[in-house]
């Protein structure tokens, strides 16, 4: 790899006169996060941990330093679009900056994020890693560059999709590149969705597709292309007769090169300017006949995509779920640093309050990720339950975790005061980046409609939920059976009333509350399951603190003249915010303490 450096860095570190807190610089990403090792250990076997634990502790060493100032360059000098080359031919081509580049050999070539689980052998493993395994990957390197998330994530779908329906032909043609980790073999793939006539709407579009011998030319535009220079696409489009409406869409392959070497007949009009994700190029694309393939039968096109959109929406909540954690890095660097009014920010009553409010969401959102990806190992390998599981955990992950990944990387700006909104540090570009998620894949409105009317109301999904969250209470004999007792009590309601606001069209409104209800029991029983698990392993329980904090800070009302400060719950922020392990004798005190 090049080495692209600050100046003042090392300089810096050791002459600095200590008037500002210093930041991640040097940090790893991987030993700086236990909760990402107790989890890893809950959810995979134990030789697959030990193999990739070195791995992930390199790419944690990198996201603290070398990557993350590839990421701080990527983000100031965007990619440009080029119409002509050289010799004044017509022949776009993207530029970007070579620290860029490295991102994408860090990536795809490394670590093969887009290929985990996908193609066997990567960084030795003789197997295809498990989807739990990937997202690890996944949550580092998104702590560093959250806009070539994006790419990993589409080419990934891509070569799912082609794997999924595509024929033996295009399979042979364009599956391997599009799993290589070989860069000069890789071709990178997207996903073109968007257009202008309706963005979650799919059933509105007005791409065509007209057939032509072995082949399909297609003729539209689309409004919003991330990764607009791929070199393969995924794209819907309505094959000329077809009927209105979702179910007259097909999916197709749409080639950047034509087998001549030209390119083919569509043109990149203009860049996207956007608030984030500046580093990874989106664009708006113009469909000239451009020359495509189908992908499975013509009638199923868009049920064949929405698959992958269920694997990316899961993608993007590990995704903003690593900003929080970048985000929550940031402000413990601040503040046990940060010297105010002759006291440590940590050490203040205030300071400590806003740090638990980082640190909730955030663990909230690493467990739900991580059930969720292990939801989808499950299905994958047969299991009818954990499909239906699946089908409700994935929008409510995306639903809930995106939205609080804005709130959290905003607070972890205001830890950092007037110069955290400076760009020169990189909590900007975490607040920037993050209001991309709640939009990817459906915003806030379509995705707690989907988990709420589809995977509740048409599907029923929320009672391989319930049967889930039972039989983790039942799991978790160490965890005091109080505590057992009022989650599942609480757990039944928040089933309860997901099933009301899906049985009536004018309890449409509360789909957002429902849908976050679901995410908050369903995520306090995962902290108290996996409390116990962890507490098994080496005599540590906190997480059950935070399956606590989750009732009495995110379910229940709350008094706004009530003083809600008291020992107990600075007892909790004690705990949470140190180093000790805490056994489940001490924690379970804490929980009874309501």
């Amino acid at each position: 790899m090049h080495q692209f450096k600050r100046p003042n860095d090392a300089t810096a570190q050791a002459t600095r006169p200590g008037l500002l807190a210093p930041d991640t610089t040097g940090m790893n990403f991987y030993r700086a996060d236990p909760s990402l090792a107790d989890l890893l250990r809950v959810h995979l076997p134990e030789a697959l941990f030990r193999h990739i634990e070195p791995h992930l502790d390199r790419l944690g060493e990198l996201a603290g330093g070398y990557l993350d100032e590839c990421a701080r360059l990527a983000d100031r000098h965007v990619p440009v679009l080029h119409q002509r080359d050289r010799f004044g031919r017509d022949m776009q081509w993207v530029e970007y900056h070579p620290a860029y580049i490295e991102l994408e050999r860090a990536a795809f070539g490394e670590f093969g994020i887009h290929a985990l689980s996908i193609r066997k052998g990567i960084m030795g493993w003789p197997n295809k890693y498990p989807v739990v395994a990937k997202h690890a990957f996944t949550f580092l390197f998104n702590q560093t560059e959250f806009g070539m998330g994006c790419p990993i994530n589409v080419t990934d779908g891509c070569a799912k999709l082609l794997a999924n329906f595509g024929s033996e032909a295009l399979k042979a043609k364009y599956l391997d590149g599009l799993t290589q980790t070989d860069m000069s073999k890789l071709t990178q793939g997207g996903q073109f969705m968007t257009e202008k006539e309706g963005g979650s709407d799919v059933g509105t579009l007005t791409t065509v597709a007209v057939p032509e011998g072995e082949h399909w030319r297609l003729y539209g535009e689309k409004w919003f292309c991330s990764n607009a220079d791929a070199e393969i696409v995924m794209l819907l489009a309505r094959p000329e007769g077809a009927g209105p409406g979702t179910r007259g869409v097909g999916l197709f392959l749409m080639p950047r090169w034509l087998d001549d070497g030209t390119q083919n007949h569509y043109r990149i009009v203009r860049l996207k300017d956007k608030l984030g994700t500046r580093s990874m190029a989106s664009g708006e694309i113009k469909l000239e006949g451009a020359i495509a393939y189908a992908v499975g039968r013509l009638d199923r096109g868009f049920v064949q995509m929405a698959e992958m959109v269920n694997s990316s929406r899961l993608s993007n909540g590990v995704k903003s779920t690593a900003l929080m954690r970048r985000a929550w890095h940031d402000a413990m660097t601040v503040a046990k640093n940060r010297i105010v009014f002759g006291s440590r920010i940590i050490d203040l009553p205030l300071g400590q309050r806003q740090l638990m409010k980082i640190m909730l969401p955030t663990e909230q959102a690493l467990s739900m990720s991580f059930i969720t990806a292990d939801a989808l190992d499950r299905a994958e390998a047969g299991s009818q339950n954990a499909a239906a599981l699946l089908r409700i955990l994935t929008p409510t992950l995306k639903f809930r975790a995106t939205r609080d990944a804005r709130k959290v990387c905003g607070d972890a700006l205001e830890m950092r005061g007037g110069i955290g909104y400076v760009e020169d540090f990189a909590t900007a570009r975490l607040l920037r980046d993050a209001h991309l998620g709640s939009i990817w894949e459906g915003t806030g409105n379509i995705v707690a409609l989907d988990a709420l009317k589809r995977a509740v109301g048409r599907h029923g999904a929320e009672s391989a939920l319930a049967a889930d969250l039972h039989a983790r209470l039942d799991d978790s004999a160490n965890v005091p059976q109080a505590w057992r007792d009022r989650l599942r009590g609480l757990t039944d309601r928040a089933i309860g009333f997901a099933r009301e606001v899906a049985s009536r069209a004018d309890n449409e409104s509360e789909a957002r509350r429902a849908t976050s209800l679901l995410y908050h029991l369903a995520s306090a029983v995962m902290l108290a399951w996996e409390a116990g698990r962890i507490h098994d392993a080496r005599d540590d329980a906190r997480r059950l603190l935070l399956s606590r904090l989750v009732i009495d800070h995110r379910v229940l009302p709350s008094d706004p003249f009530r003083v809600a400060e008291n020992a107990a719950q600075q007892a909790i922020a004690s705990h949470l915010l140190g180093e000790r392990a805490v056994g489940m004798a001490e924690v379970g005190e804490l929980v009874s303490a309501a």
